[in-house]
């Protein structure tokens, strides 16, 4: 937050506040239409007012601004609404969602990351909500179908319910709406299957079950079988047995979870002491050093596994040119299982145990106090998070792309499949959310349940089964059915989701950072001393930045039942 007035004067935020924010000539545009006759009288139920609702989403490319001109008609004919959004990129999303909010000129609402009250977002919000400058929406969801479930007791998970939605201190008001939320506890729309996946003739060649590959000693002895069977990609080059993952080089804990303390992300869990511990406090960071710099030395594992860029590690996913990656079994390029899941790997409590949230949450938005008429905007959130909205922006307009079967279900035309199997780009110019324009999704992606709502789980489902039928018939080769009749139903908080509460918590996430930088660096050292002196700089880093007292906080949180953690 100290940055703020700081990064207000660079060029990107300057550039982003020209650009992106014209608060005040949105406010007059917005009072402007609201002064126009917006008299329901021989308007559809759905009908809202005719006016302009802008929106700044500061999720860089993951949200599609541009409108199919024909879906912008029947939204207008439904609501009476235009929708106006533009997307900011150029830079960290935290530090410019910062920017702009002190900018203090804003349209009429803000979209944002927020997975969880642990994210660097969280802090900003909820400084300016302190200061005044979002509008409460607790009163404007009673009178609503879709977000007055927001209200209801056992709707939300813990995390967002009480870390930060209704927060204690916010007595009963609410300054953003936490997004993604499941209709229904512990559902699951697909079944998901991310981790290491082998080349399935690799495999086969030298008569491995990828599924009995459990443990990491497992997995360096394949790397070492796959190196000496001189396996080529499609272009006759060697391949690595070790790939990055399929997105981009990363710390891919899937790969190696039984030398990882808890989740990737967190790398905080309770020991078999019942004591709560930082990964840097175990023997598990030299332990995955090690392991990772005999890969290296072997020349098992991609050099760039950590490093390489989006584009790159795609293209030698699609090449074949690794043995092993990471990605998941609803991946296109995947759709001939040429790619088997393996595992999955092992933790270091032991055996994998799947988990599934109670509930999960991703996105949020925020209505600024400036807004005109912010009833209006939590209406229109409403109608977009409705059935009948959902049809509009998730599968486009009746008749041009789907009909309706005996049920009111939506049947997708084939020829709509077609197009957004075999030209996506043309695809998502229809406009609509599953043929890849995702325009409605910041106000109206909440209370999912589309087995119910569409008669399908997946798009297209009902016209084609076997469109998904890959993906299926993967996660259940993994034993996906078998692990989710075993899995833990877990609802709380993630361990660093009280660092902005935490005194020391700017100072400690900087830490944290730096530790996880500090172990790609050590991977690459050229001993294990080297190594060591780094790992200990970065755990030293930690404890000045108050890591013991912090942990000690969260401790004390796992004992309330309002603030419960998820640990691995």
């Amino acid at each position: 937050m100290k940055r703020w007035s700081k990064l207000l004067i660079t060029p990107i935020v300057a550039a982003l506040l020209l650009a992106g924010c014209s608060g005040n000539g949105n406010n007059e545009q917005a009072s402007a239409g609201n002064s126009k006759d917006n008299s329901s009288a021989g308007k559809p139920e759905t009908w809202i007012a005719d006016r302009t609702i802008k929106g700044l989403v500061f999720m860089d490319s993951d949200i599609d601004t541009e409108m199919n001109p024909e879906i912008a008609a029947e939204l207008k004919k439904k609501t009476g609404i235009t929708l106006e959004m533009q997307a900011v990129q150029g830079g960290d999303s935290t530090e410019l969602l910062a920017a702009g909010i002190a900018s203090g000129d804003l349209p009429d609402f803000i979209a944002y990351y927020l997975d969880n009250s642990g994210r660097p977002e969280m802090a900003v919000i909820l400084k300016a909500a302190a200061e005044g400058m979002f509008a409460d929406l607790t009163p404007l969801f009673k009178d609503t179908k879709i977000y007055s479930k927001y209200l209801e007791e056992g709707y939300l998970p813990k995390d967002t319910k009480y870390g930060s939605m209704f927060r204690p201190e916010f007595n009963g008001s609410s300054y953003l709406a936490h997004m993604n939320i499941l209709r229904q506890p512990g559902y699951t729309v697909r079944k998901y299957v991310a981790g290491p996946f082998i080349r399935k003739d690799i495999a086969e060649a030298l008569k491995i079950d990828p599924r009995e590959i459990r443990t990491t000693e497992q997995f360096y002895e394949l790397a070492k079988k796959i190196k000496a069977g001189g396996f080529k990609d499609k272009n006759g080059k060697d391949v690595y047995p070790i790939g990055p993952d399929y997105h981009g080089g990363r710390e891919d804990s899937s790969l190696y979870a039984d030398l990882v303390w808890g989740e990737n992300d967190q790398l905080i869990k309770r020991g078999a002491d019942g004591k709560i511990l930082h990964e840097s406090q175990t023997e598990y960071p030299m332990k995955r050093v090690a392991y990772m710099q005999k890969l290296l030395n072997e020349k098992l594992m991609d050099p760039e596994f950590f490093t390489m860029e989006e584009t790159r590690a795609t293209e030698g996913a699609l090449n074949g040119s690794y043995a092993i990656i990471g990605m998941h079994n609803y991946m296109d390029f995947n759709k001939d299982e040429h790619y088997l899941p393996m595992g999955p790997m092992n933790t270091t409590n032991g055996p994998y145990q799947m988990m599934i949230p109670y509930k999960t949450a991703y996105g949020a938005w925020s209505i600024p106090a400036t807004t005109e008429h912010p009833e209006e905007v939590v209406k229109f959130a409403d109608f977009l998070a409705s059935r009948e909205g959902k049809l509009l922006w998730q599968y486009g307009i009746e008749g041009r792309d789907y009909t309706l079967d005996d049920k009111g279900n939506p049947i997708v035309k084939q020829e709509v499949l077609d197009v957004v199997k075999n030209d996506p780009d043309q695809g998502k110019k229809l406009g609509f959310e599953l043929a890849g324009n995702t325009w409605g999704s910041p106000l109206g992606s909440t209370d999912k349940d589309p087995l119910v709502d569409f008669g399908e789980m997946i798009y297209g489902d009902s016209v084609n089964p076997e469109l998904n039928a890959a993906p299926e018939r993967m996660a259940e080769y993994w034993g996906w059915d078998k692990l989710r009749s075993n899995a833990r139903l877990v609802d709380g908080y993630r361990p660093l989701s009280f660092l902005s509460v935490f005194a020391k918590g700017e100072q400690l996430q900087a830490a944290l950072d730096n530790y996880k930088d500090s172990m790609i660096r050590a991977y690459y050292t050229k001993s294990l001393d080297e190594a060591k002196k780094i790992v200990d700089s970065a755990s030293a880093q930690l404890n000045a930045a108050g890591l013991d007292e912090y942990l000690t906080l969260i401790d004390q949180k796992d004992k309330d039942v309002k603030t419960k953690l998820i640990m691995q």
